[in-house]
């Protein structure tokens, strides 16, 4: 189980950057599920106002996943024609 400094470090590098779960996996090299465990579970135990933001940010997230997904797919497309 992580530390509580760990897990509001995790939750500063998504509220100040605006990042995703992914990147914040790859940069603390700790899987997605247990970032979303501890942003999701353990932080609202630890600090509700960050919770609170991280909530809003994972929210818009999951709103434009659909958007930023067909954006990605049209590229790559894109870049097939090209070569």
């Amino acid at each position: 189980m992580l530390k509580k400094e760990d897990i509001l470090k995790e939750a500063d590098f998504i509220i100040k950057k605006n990042e995703t779960i992914r990147s914040a996996s790859l940069l603390f090299q700790r899987s997605k599920s247990s970032i979303y465990q501890d942003l999701k579970i353990r932080l609202k135990k630890i600090d509700l106002i960050k919770w609170k933001q991280i909530e809003s940010i994972f929210t818009k997230h999951q709103k434009e996943k659909h958007i930023k997904g067909g954006e990605k797919t049209k590229q790559k497309y894109q870049n097939l024609k090209r070569v």
